[in-house]
């Protein structure tokens, strides 16, 4: 087993194509091919299924790809591992939840590319659970997101508070108190955010039973709220990117407080030069 055929396996997986896989590794389809029949007769198994034309990735084929995947990557961190010095390039996976992307990091995004170009970074969004899991997978290189979890094999370390804000647009008049919430619909993102659970954890020491309708897009959001369709909890750095200047009004309380935004990374990922120097710049950043 050689890594040029694990490498080979995991682009047709991801591609779901021998021909674009071959253009990717710039070789040609047959040598992809025959480096794939080589590969299952000493695994034993099928790893795609040939339908026609096209192929699909089996069972065996899934459950490979997961070892792959850390395969390559344990690979790569070799070769980061004997120049530690060595200047942040290569490819960086950093996850954020959808909060942090918009609200925080475009700005530091711009100036991490401007001091390390030779790193080619790739942002995902996505549900925090899964952005732990894509890092614990070797999927991504860390991810930040908003809860503290115990789990055995990420390591954390805390970034940055989130001031909470409830919005509401100015044509709704003020809102001092849960009893102006009184026949409001609120707009949150859907359950499992942690912005959400703060909402309804604080509703409930109040009192109070408001329909919350579940929209996955901050930009949905502010734009249901600015028309005065109803109220919502946004991080600050949302408020300040997006709701300031569509119309809303944002008004704190202080049973809402502040929740910690966390970087995540497999605690055996060893060197990575780009992942430290993002987290150091995150830490700069946000000091």
């Amino acid at each position: 087993m050689e890594l040029a055929q694990i490498r080979m396996f995991k682009t047709v997986a991801d591609e779901g194509s021998i021909a674009r896989a071959a253009e990717l590794l710039h070789c040609v389809p047959s040598n992809i091919t025959a480096r794939l029949k080589s590969l299952e007769a000493e695994l034993g198994v099928a790893l795609f299924l040939r339908e026609g034309r096209g192929l699909r990735i089996s069972p065996a084929g899934q459950t490979f790809l997961i070892y792959a995947s850390k395969m390559l990557a344990l690979a790569a961190e070799a070769k980061r591992a004997v120049d530690p010095c060595a200047e942040p390039s290569g490819p960086l996976r950093i996850g954020a939840i959808e909060s942090s992307a918009t609200g925080r990091l475009p700005r530091l995004l711009g100036k991490f590319h401007q001091r390390f170009p030779a790193v080619a970074l790739e942002l995902t969004t996505g549900a925090w659970s899964q952005l732990l899991d894509d890092t614990l997978n070797h999927r991504l290189d860390g991810a930040i997101v908003a809860v503290d979890v115990e789990r055995s094999q990420p390591r954390r370390t805390q970034m940055y508070r989130e001031d909470l804000l409830l919005i509401a647009s100015t044509s709704l008049g003020p809102i001092r108190d849960v009893a102006d919430l009184q026949d409001k619909t609120v707009f949150m993102w859907p359950v499992g955010c942690p912005y959400r659970a703060a909402l309804e954890h604080w509703l409930l020491r109040q009192g109070q039973a408001l329909p919350i309708v579940s929209l996955a897009s901050y930009g949905a959001i502010v734009g249901c709220v600015s028309a005065g369709a109803g109220v919502a909890l946004v991080p600050k750095g949302v408020f300040d990117q997006y709701a300031r200047g569509a119309g809303c009004a944002g008004y704190e309380f202080a049973e809402l407080t502040a929740i910690d935004n966390l970087f995540y990374w497999h605690e055996n990922a060893g060197v990575h030069p780009a992942r430290e120097a993002f987290v150091a710049m995150l830490r700069e950043e946000f000091a």
